[in-house]
């Protein structure tokens, strides 16, 4: 019976995914039905009734007008209204009360968020996370895929109570509501995934290993790095697929795996397939549909309205926030060499809400992009305009050169003495490398990648440190955040609070290698 409704299931996911064969003239169409259909459905809450949806509704051009009446909207302009959703009030910000809301950790830049997800928008993440497992399963995954074991690595399922709100990691959250024949599934199962310790977590799931038949496994990449390096070690394994021989998948989302991917691959006694993911707290966005693409697929028909503001002078301040004369393009004028910050609008009551992140179309008329870095996180004290992708980049090709790994990373740019400098601190157990050596090959690789960091390293940008540290420090330093686990990433771009901090730590837990 098992087995014939999974067969039922694969092929009702054949047909979804099929939908996303289209595009982007179709793409366009579906997403100004789905705008109004947003539109409608919050009309006669609070902010529908203050921005005047039903006038929005009944325009010539809907999507024109709605740009025009609705502002946009970040954490701060948003808070409010979800604050009050928050502490037990309805039909605000979307029609009636949200149970859940969402803890965004984020990377570490200021205090933890509370996003709220209502009923409609757990349908719209449950909706996407089954287009994209059968997706996955439409490659040459094994036969039996559907009747092995899924391993996901998340936040705590164990939720917070305020009262009239669930509260607590996205992760937890849908994990926790999930359907009952994918439960029969799922791994690590409910006793550790209730977990708050991660490294309790972690040692549980190393203890259970041999007891489950893995094929696919999601999370964050640095923990699966160390889940993987547990496993291996406790029953000295030659690799995981000693222990693990169906594993055939990994699905990673919220950072780059560039850091991470060479040490997962010398773990692995045969290849296995990486698809990349886009589920922030905020919605699910895109996923990967092509094996080898470089880019994810917007999702679309599922109660999320995009909007794209070019990430430059013109639309944003210092701030890394839009300034108010910022333009935003719809999906049909978006090229495929220019930096992005993606607006979404959602059933969660996010209305053109700015999530941080930027992106680049690797294909427009696909409708695919990737993530290039986050709005706040980048790094230009005088013009070098670095940014994350850059950094991610240039420490992959030095990685590859000097045969190390650099699982995790920071900067912090600043005056020096009355010129600028980069001080950059990289996660590394390789004993004896040289940092001088590594600072000077990181820099002219910086240099090849960025023209304008070329130009200013010759005039301004005048000073640069790097240090090696172990990886243990930056987990330790994580923790003492209390972000450790989870979707929390180390930030990239120090914050100057952050850097005080984090040189603090520094200063009593360790010294450079």
């Amino acid at each position: 019976m098992a087995m014939d409704f999974l067969t039922q299931l694969f092929h009702r996911g054949r047909n979804i995914t099929d939908v996303l064969s289209f595009n982007r003239a179709r793409a366009v169409k579906w997403q100004e039905k789905t705008l109004r259909k947003m539109l409608y459905k919050a009309r006669n809450t609070e902010y529908g009734r203050k921005h005047g949806f039903d006038h929005i509704l009944i325009s010539g051009d809907p999507v024109a007008n709605f740009c025009k009446r609705v502002p946009i909207n970040h954490y701060g302009t948003m808070h409010p209204y979800w604050q009050r959703e928050f502490e037990g009030g309805a039909d605000i910000t979307w029609p009636g009360h949200p149970q859940y809301f969402a803890l965004s950790s984020g990377t570490t830049e200021g205090s933890s968020k509370f996003i709220p997800v209502t009923g409609d928008q757990l349908k719209s993440i449950k909706r996407a996370s089954l287009r994209q497992l059968f997706a996955v399963a439409r490659t040459d995954v094994p036969k039996d895929f559907f009747t092995k074991h899924y391993l996901a690595i998340g936040g705590s399922t164990s939720l917070n109570y305020n009262g009239t709100s669930y509260y607590g990691d996205l992760s937890g959250i849908t994990t926790s509501t999930m359907p009952g024949w994918f439960a029969r599934f799922a791994q690590p199962g409910e006793e550790i995934s209730s977990q708050t310790d991660w490294h309790r977590k972690i040692e549980l799931m190393v203890e259970h290993a041999r007891e489950w038949d893995i094929v696919m496994i999601a999370g964050g990449p640095a923990w699966i790095k160390i889940l993987l390096e547990r496993i291996i070690e406790r029953y000295r394994l030659n690799h995981i697929h000693e222990i693990w021989p169906n594993f055939s998948v990994y699905v990673w989302g919220a950072v780059s795996l560039k850091p991470y991917r060479a040490s997962i691959d010398s773990m692995l006694g045969q290849p296995i397939k990486y698809f990349e993911t886009y589920l922030a707290s905020e919605g699910f966005i895109a996923f990967q549909t092509r094996q080898g693409s470089e880019g994810m697929r917007l999702v679309f028909r599922n109660n999320t309205f995009y909007e794209f503001i070019p990430f430059n002078n013109d639309n944003f301040g210092e701030d890394g926030l839009p300034l108010p004369e910022a333009r935003t393009v719809s999906l049909a004028d978006v090229r495929e060499d220019v930096d992005y910050a993606i607006l979404i609008t959602t059933p969660a009551g996010a209305w053109r809400y700015l999530i941080g992140d930027t992106v680049r179309f690797t294909d427009a008329d696909a409708c695919e992009i990737r993530i290039t870095g986050r709005t706040r996180q980048f790094l230009s004290i005088c013009g070098e305009h670095l940014s994350v992708e850059n950094m991610n980049d240039g420490l992959a090709r030095v990685a590859a050169e000097f045969g190390a790994v650099f699982p995790e990373y920071t900067v912090k740019g600043g005056n020096w003495n009355g010129t600028f400098g980069h001080s950059w601190y990289l996660a590394c157990n390789k004993h004896g490398l040289d940092a001088e050596a590594v600072k000077t090959r990181l820099d002219q690789v910086l240099a090849e990648l960025n023209d304008d960091y070329a130009v200013e390293r010759k005039h301004v940008l005048k000073g640069m440190e790097l240090k090696l540290l172990p990886e243990s420090v930056f987990l330790g330093w994580m923790e003492k955040q209390g972000k450790l686990g989870g979707q929390a990433k180390f930030p990239r771009v120090l914050a100057d609070h952050l850097y005080d901090d984090w040189c603090q730590y520094l200063s009593n837990h360790t010294q450079p290698q």
